[in-house]
């Protein structure tokens, strides 16, 4: 990864799987970006559980953030590391 990068990590909760490609899609733009993917559904609730952890530079995490949370039925939040 290049210098001036950050650790973050992006949660999303999927109310619903109508825009789940979508969302596969805007990953794939910023995979060069991704460390590492872990999804959970939880049938009980309906929902999908997704956790992305990133490495790069703050903006890009920023906009890849926004994108996911401007995807109807997504909603997400970004945890970034000291590092």
């Amino acid at each position: 990864m290049q210098e001036n990068t950050r650790v973050a990590v992006i949660s999303i909760i999927a109310e619903s799987t109508e825009n789940i490609e979508l969302l596969n899609k805007t990953l794939h733009e910023y995979s060069d970006y991704i460390i590492g993917r872990m999804g959970i559904p939880y049938k009980q609730k309906g929902i999908n559980i997704i956790s992305i952890a990133v490495d790069a530079p703050q903006d890009i995490i920023s906009a890849l953030a926004g994108k996911i949370g401007r995807i109807d039925k997504i909603t997400t939040k970004t945890t970034f590391s000291n590092h």
